[in-house]
């Protein structure tokens, strides 16, 4: 899309679980350039599951945080181990751990607290895993200058980069390595891609039942409520489980809308208050098997 969106202003304000709240003071100190607000987030978080490649052991209790969903939450946490300013990088051990969703959700914050319109996206990279679509999340922000949406993944580093073997500018990820839930979905129901392929390696899960949750975490943040990747609730599918008719249904037409969500906002806010769609004030943590308020 190159014209400007109508809905801008949603995305430029704060939502609930993109407020710094009591921490905003801190964001002071973080720059203004989306690049240097990349990288300054990386000096703060570390990926769970990458942590090893910075000879970092975390422990059970350091991967609470991965649960965190708010926010100024996770920016109480990061305070709490270190009082710097923001702009000062922790040390690896240092850093509070999270994965790609709160990389994404601190961009997004940082973005939304300065009044850049910015979102988080739910889908999947094809530069994470060989061979297969691997379960992400990145963030957008508008460039009014371009007038068009800009897609940044906030997770991968110098360090991330050369691991991963990543060949793209990651200020600029090319929407053919990051496929948004919605053409994710698309292309699998057209026969152009293999559902199999798609999922989370670390678990060896894939399949049409991940792409569907991934759809509908992908709606909620459009929607501005950016849920764990383990959240479920509504017509979410269990694991392994196969989609009704009357599902894939449903899905059809939320993916159809989340791939173009300025051109169909208002639908796609419409179908978002179907209950088996839309977001409940409790959730179930998938990890935790209990139920959480949002």
């Amino acid at each position: 899309m190159n014209h400007e969106p109508t809905a801008l202003s949603r995305y430029a304000r704060p939502g609930r679980l993109t407020s710094a709240g009591a921490y905003a003071g801190l964001l002071d100190a973080v720059p203004t350039d989306p690049a240097a607000i990349t990288r300054t987030i990386q000096g703060l978080v570390i990926h769970e599951h990458i942590a090893g490649a910075y000879d970092v052991t975390l422990s059970d209790a350091d991967r609470s945080s991965v649960h965190l969903r708010p926010a100024d939450e996770l920016l109480a946490g990061i305070a709490g181990r270190d009082g710097r300013p923001l702009d000062l990088p922790r040390q690896p051990e240092h850093r509070v751990a999270g994965n790609c969703r709160h990389y994404s959700v601190l961009l997004v914050t940082v973005l939304r607290e300065r009044g850049v319109p910015a979102r988080a996206r739910c889908g999947f990279g094809d530069y994470l895993a060989q061979g297969r679509y691997e379960d992400h999340w990145v963030g957008e922000y508008w460039n009014s200058e371009q007038r068009r949406w800009i897609m940044v993944d906030a997770q991968l580093d110098n360090l991330q980069r050369e691991l991963f073997g990543i060949d793209f500018d990651v200020m600029d990820v090319p929407r053919d390595r990051f496929l948004v839930a919605g053409e994710a979905w698309t292309r699998c129901r057209a026969g152009r891609a293999d559902p199999d392929t798609f999922g989370l390696s670390v678990t060896d899960e894939a399949g049409w039942w991940w792409i569907a949750g991934n759809l509908m975490r992908d709606a909620a943040a459009l929607g501005t409520v950016e849920l764990l990747p383990w959240d479920s609730w509504g017509a979410m599918p269990e694991p392994e489980e196969t989609i009704d008719e009357e599902r894939m249904a449903l899905f059809d037409e939320l993916a159809r809308l989340t791939l173009d969500p300025d051109e169909h906002a208002d639908e796609l806010r419409r179908l978002c208050t179907d209950q088996r769609l839309r977001v409940p004030p409790t959730v179930r943590n998938d990890l935790r098997h209990r139920d959480e308020p949002v």
